[in-house]
């Protein structure tokens, strides 16, 4: 398995204040679901079929991120569906 190891992430800017707690619950899951669909696909995991709970939770442990929900490995599996 291929993978690059992870680029410098930008300099972070705060959210916005004033939403809803399940607002930053969500954005914070969209960006995790992203780069672990971006981690994925470069690793040669191109069909959702082939991503399955066990494979996302290993890529992520493999960059550096938190284990993800099954909510997350979800998103990544709907993210790569869509993404054609």
């Amino acid at each position: 398995m291929l993978i690059d190891l992870p680029y410098t992430p930008l300099a972070k800017k705060a959210l916005p204040a004033g939403q809803p707690r399940d607002w930053y619950i969500t954005h914070n899951r969209r960006l995790k679901a992203m780069r672990l669909a971006i981690a994925l696909l470069d690793s040669g995991v191109y069909l959702p079929q082939q991503a399955h709970n066990r494979r996302i939770r290993a890529t992520a442990e493999l960059v550096g991120i938190h284990p993800p929900s099954d909510t997350t490995c979800h998103m990544v599996r709907a993210l790569m569906r869509y993404s054609r």
